[in-house]
C-alpha cells in the first residue's frame, strides 16, 4: 500500500488541531492562511509548501520537527503491516490477497484511544446475510 505524504501529514495536522479543541477557523486565521485551503491540507488534498507548514504548525504550537517525525513513523508502521488476510476464510473459501474491511493504524502521538484510526483499503462493499431472528429463552 502506498502512503501519500500530504495525506499522512493532513492527517497528523487535523488530529494535533481536534486534540487542542480548535476549529478551522482559528488556526486558520492564527496561521494567516484560508479556511478552504487549510481544510484542503488536512484532508490530503493540497500539497502544503514548507512555510505553510510552519505556519501551521506554529498556530497549532507544535514543532515542525515533532510533526515530521509523527508521520515518518505513521507512514513506517503502515508499511510493515501485512496486506493481506489468512489464506483461507471461515468457510474454507481462498481469500488470498484481499482485506476485510481495513486497516488499524497504531498511532504514536498519545496513549489515548483516539489515535487509532482506521484506514478504508478496499471498494467494494461488505455483505452479510440476515437470517432467523434467535429464539427467545423462557426461564423455568
Amino acid at each position: 500500500m502506498t502512503v501519500l505524504l500530504r495525506e499522512a501529514i493532513g492527517d497528523r495536522l487535523r488530529h494535533a488541531r481536534t486534540n487542542q479543541r480548535r476549529t478551522l477557523r482559528e488556526v486558520s486565521r492564527t496561521a494567516r492562511v484560508s479556511l478552504g485551503y487549510l481544510s484542503e491540507v488536512e484532508r490530503g488534498r493540497k500539497e502544503a509548501s514548507s512555510e505553510l507548514l510552519s505556519a501551521i504548525c506554529d498556530a497549532l504550537e507544535l514543532p515542525l520537527s515533532e510533526l515530521l517525525h509523527h508521520v515518518a513513523s505513521d507512514i513506517g508502521a503502515v508499511q510493515q503491516t501485512p496486506d493481506t488476510v489468512p489464506d483461507t476464510v471461515p468457510d474454507g473459501r481462498a481469500e488470498r490477497g484481499k482485506l476485510e474491511g481495513g486497516r488499524v493504524l497504531p498511532s504514536t502521538l498519545s496513549d489515548d484511544l483516539s489515535d487509532l484510526r482506521l484506514q478504508p483499503m478496499l471498494s467494494h462493499r461488505l455483505t452479510s446475510k440476515i437470517g432467523e431472528a434467535p429464539k427467545a429463552v423462557v426461564a423455568a
